[in-house]
């Protein structure tokens, strides 16, 4: 310290000085700002590489020069007792003023704080993170972290030259939270945190966990957000939505990679903005007759070929596609259409990237400290330590963040069966038991039960989905039945049995006809989602259309007839974008939908039928009210697999539709099939998969048939039914 200024440095000894000038102090307001003495408020402010600092006060406009007391930067002066001053900064190429960060008191409230300890704080997107607001008449950012065993913590950005001595942040100890009001800042600015660990180690710079925005890849900055309310115009549909999202309402997906959906080639390949797939996707999505679209994660992720299944801004829409703003918008135009927006959404695991969560403050903070509970060996992540209350509430605020904040409708968690089970993908002897000595995940199963249980209490009509891929009991059994919780799940058994099944030569099928019926062994176990997602179209599994076998024309006949079985089975439906137009190559997610195929008849023809599928899906009770009804299924012809032929009968609850469903898995069409009824009148054929409108051979029953006084099947009537060739008919009652 420079002599001569003791009463300007009076109660600082030197080693707390030279900590902070080393900016290693981890209590800069002990040193910093306004502070009384016998000759009146001594103002310390520590700006390395300013030239000088005045303190002007802020009615008067009086200019005290601050002197120089350390020669890295630490100037101090004299104001009068509680004057108000702002900082008038020289740098040798500009002067900037601002006021004195180090001049303003506490700013977190303590009940905020026992929340965030408590793990029960579920709107943390409004206290941590960086919060634009108004503090003392002066306009700023309140920024706030929690890292509970950092030395220091700072705030850096573009504001600061990102130099990690110029911003350190005041601990709240009592809840680890760090933060800074840090005035004439706004939404806009980039920003980091920059830390000293618990064994004074400098850290690498690290992202906000709870930043709102962030910059698009490649850049790793976060991004102060604007705070203000989006102008939301979709009342009718936020009030509606429950009825629209049920067990028994018509649930057909479109699930959808947001950055590969459509390209513009002659743009460098580039993807489309939000406001540009609001013009171009909610439309085509809507003309198609789907209910839903569900966006693969759009929570901010650094590794594009990760599709955002490694993300690490749990409350950002990635910087890819537009502002959080935007994407508000395309949520709002999506449900002014009529459609819903499913998030996919990962609460699994999170990527080592180190300027991510991966030890934050220092230490295993988010993450578990032991591998065999904290490192997910298929995909080199870390896992979340659910048993600790601040990560569980982190994740649960920022589920709670997408369905209020951004009007989400339903999240579909991602890998849920890595989560329930602590022995997921490890051998003997790389897991540890639960408390109990068995497998189960106790902590994880506990905060699925607390997520279900805290979104059906706050967001009215909201739903969540699990893609849970084991027979975990009560996976959509409430949580007061001791279930998890969840609305929907996907059933990947009934996505691998029948694709198994259609990608068999047809004359093998007759010796896997139990693949294509065992799903309604357990269809109502629990309430499923039908799901052909992008997972069956990646990795080498090349396209849904190239799974079938055949020449060209029965691949394509194949195709439809396993959508007609598909949409016609109980259960909600999914479609990865692509397959309805039976894209032919695997997808990529660095090249848009091979859109040129609708030239060609065959794939129109598919688009065509999936657009009629689901129209009749909507428009008949029988096809989605009873789902999870037993009494809205039977089968008319189960055993009949010399033929390889299916036949359902769906029902609606009130009696008011009828609909007997029949493929034929051969090439082979069947010219007088009997089929047993319930009932007498006349059966409509509403859909045929071999129609030439979707380019079949246009065999058929001449648009109706006659139920006949001769039993069959165990049944008073029957149909005569023409079986065209690899194809679903679905006959309708009246």
């Amino acid at each position: 310290m420079m002599a001569g200024h003791d009463a300007l440095l009076a109660g600082i000894d030197r080693a707390g000085v030279q900590a902070l000038v080393q900016g290693r102090h981890g209590d800069p307001f002990s040193i910093l700002g306004r502070h009384p003495t016998s000759k009146g408020d001594a103002v310390r402010v520590f700006m390395p590489g300013a030239t000088s600092v005045e303190a002007v006060t802020r009615d008067t406009n009086e200019i005290t020069r601050l002197r120089l007391v350390h020669a890295d930067g630490v100037f101090a002066g004299l104001v009068g007792h509680d004057a108000r001053y702002r900082l008038r900064i020289h740098w040798p190429d500009a002067i900037q003023e601002m006021e004195d960060p180090y001049n303003f008191g506490l700013l977190l409230g303590d009940l905020d704080l026992h929340l965030i300890g408590q793990g029960t704080h579920y709107e943390l997107s409004r206290v941590l993170g960086a919060q634009p607001m108004t503090v003392e008449g002066v306009p700023g950012v309140r920024f706030a972290v929690w890292a509970p065993n950092a030395r220091r913590v700072s705030v850096v950005g573009d504001f600061n030259s990102w130099d990690g001595r110029r911003n350190p942040m005041r601990l709240r100890g009592e809840a680890g939270i760090w933060e800074l009001f840090v005035p004439r800042l706004g939404p806009g600015e980039r920003y980091k945190y920059e830390m000293v660990g618990p064994h004074g180690q400098l850290l690498p710079q690290k992202a906000d966990p709870v930043a709102r925005a962030g910059e698009a890849a490649p850049g790793t900055a976060s991004i102060v957000a604007r705070s203000e309310p989006f102008p939301w115009t979709d009342a009718e549909w936020m009030s509606s939505r429950g009825a629209r999202q049920s067990e028994t309402s018509p649930i057909s997906v479109y699930e959808v990679h947001a950055g590969s959906w459509m390209r513009l080639e002659q743009e460098g390949n580039r993807s489309l903005d939000w406001t540009e797939l609001a013009d171009r996707l909610i439309p085509y999505v809507s003309g198609m007759g789907f209910t839903h679209i569900e966006l693969l994660p759009i929570t901010e992720y650094p590794f594009g070929g990760s599709w955002g299944y490694q993300p690490l801004g749990l409350f950002a829409p990635t910087g890819r596609y537009g502002t959080p703003e935007d994407f508000a918008e395309f949520v709002n135009r999506c449900h002014e259409a009529g459609l819903g927006v499913i998030l996919d959404w990962v609460p699994a695991h999170f990527p080592t990237d180190i300027w991510g969560l991966a030890q934050f403050d220092g230490t295993a903070l988010y993450e578990h400290q032991d591998p065999r509970e904290g490192f997910h060996q298929d995909w080199n992540t870390l896992i979340y330590n659910l048993g600790r209350n601040e990560v569980k509430g982190f994740l649960i605020a920022s589920a709670l963040h997408w369905l209020e904040r951004f009007h989400i409708d339903a999240l579909r968690v991602d890998a849920v069966a890595s989560m329930l089970y602590r022995d997921y993908s490890r051998q003997a002897g790389e897991w540890i038991p639960n408390k109990y000595g068995g497998r189960e995940n106790l902590e994880a199963i506990e905060f699925f039960k607390h997520l279900n249980s805290i979104v059906a209490h706050r967001c009215q009509g909201a739903i969540t989905i699990a893609e849970e891929s084991t027979a975990f009991p009560g996976v959509t059994k409430p949580t007061e039945e001791s279930g998890l919780g969840f609305t929907f799940k996907w059933n990947m058994g009934w996505m691998h049995d029948t694709l198994h099944y259609v990608e068999q030569d047809p004359v093998y099928r007759s010796y896997n006809h139990g693949a294509f019926t065992f799903g309604m062994v357990y269809a109502y176990s629990e309430r499923f989602i039908l799901p052909l997602s992008h997972d069956e179209v990646v990795h080498g599994k090349g396209s849904l259309i190239r799974k079938m076998p055949g020449d060209e024309w029965q691949r394509f006949a194949n195709l439809r007839a396993y959508f007609g079985y598909m949409w016609a089975h109980p259960g909600k439906k999914l479609l990865f974008m692509g397959g309805e137009i039976a894209q032919d190559r695997e997808w990529n997610h660095d090249a848009s939908i091979s859109w040129e195929l609708l030239d060609n008849p065959r794939h129109a023809g598919v688009q065509r039928l999936v657009r009629d599928l689901n129209r009749i899906y909507a428009a008949e009770p029988a096809l989605h009210g009873t789902d999870n009804d037993p009494a809205g299924f039977e089968w008319a012809v189960v055993d009949d697999s010399g033929n390889s032929v299916f036949a359902m009968l769906r029902l609606a609850r009130d009696g008011s539709s009828l609909i007997l469903a029949v493929s034929n898995m051969t090439p082979v069409p069947r010219m007088s099939y009997r089929i047993g009824v319930p009932k007498a009148g006349t059966w409509h054929e509403i859909l045929n998969t071999d129609a030439g409108i979707y380019g079949g051979s246009n065999l058929g029953n001449g648009g109706a048939l006659q139920a006949e006084e001769i039993p069959s099947h165990g049944r008073p009537f029957s149909l005569s039914v023409v079986l065209p060739p690899l194809s679903t008919v679905l006959l309708r009652l009246g």
